[in-house]
């Protein structure tokens, strides 16, 4: 399997394409939801090879952090805080894993970090510009 990119760095949130759908679909509380929406989030990536630290920084000191290894199990957080195990897998360069309701995906293009999540036919996507 070709090599991760270099995903590290830190990246925030510049634009997104359909939150409002795509939180409707998954079930995101509303108050979850308005806290998300627009909102500077600060993604921290540590790689050390396979291994990686992905932490989300919300404004007002909350943060998010899912430490996994490349094609082994990890426990994991979605966006709505919920607990679940996942197995992130190497696909063409993006780092894919199958939530428990939304199949994520996530590359580095054009030096930005691109996320896209996908929920029964509705695709949400999020760029984040690197800051450092």
């Amino acid at each position: 399997p070709k090599a991760a990119m270099a995903f590290s760095g830190k990246y925030e949130f510049e634009s997104d394409d359909n939150y409002d759908a795509f939180v409707q679909k998954i079930g995101l509380p509303s108050d979850k939801a308005e806290m998300g929406k627009n909102c500077k989030i600060v993604t921290e990536v540590v790689q050390n090879g396979n291994d990686f630290t992905w932490t989300q920084h919300f404004p007002g000191g909350r943060t998010t952090t899912n430490t996994f290894t490349v094609g082994k199990e990890a426990d994991m957080e979605t966006m709505g805080g919920k607990k679940f195990k996942a197995t992130v897998k190497m696909e063409d360069g993006k780092l894919v894993a199958d939530f428990p309701n939304y199949r994520h995906t996530s590359e580095i293009c054009g030096g930005k970090l691109v996320e896209i999540s996908t929920s029964s036919g509705v695709v949400y996507k999020r760029t984040s510009k690197k800051i450092a």
